[in-house]
């Protein structure tokens, strides 16, 4: 229950950071709700996934599916530059991932 926990922790944290820019530098109450109310969520999944998996693990589990889901999402919402070394470094980031799951 635990991995569930932290990959939806993962989802939300995605949200989150999609959701920073709507605020306009926190200057729009609504928007800035919504992104607080994400980042809370998200802080409080990663903290029950930490209940069984090890911080360390957990933590860069969380980070590494929030880093390439929040670059997907700009690549195909934002239309962000996918070059080359983002393709690098996005697979080294999902190996990283995979190599913490299978050892934890």
């Amino acid at each position: 229950m635990g991995w569930l926990t932290l990959v939806a922790a993962g989802l939300v944290e995605i949200a989150w950071a999609s959701s920073i820019r709507p605020t306009e530098n926190f200057t729009r109450p609504l928007p800035t709700l919504l992104c607080l109310v994400l980042g809370v969520t998200a802080v409080y999944l990663l903290s029950r996934a930490m209940s069984t998996i090890p911080v360390g693990t957990a933590y860069a589990v969380f980070t590494g599916i929030g880093a390439v889901g929040t670059i997907a999402v700009g690549v195909l919402v934002g239309k962000d530059p996918l070059t080359l070394g983002r393709i690098a470094a996005l697979s080294l980031i999902v190996g990283g991932v995979v190599l913490a799951r299978l050892t934890a």
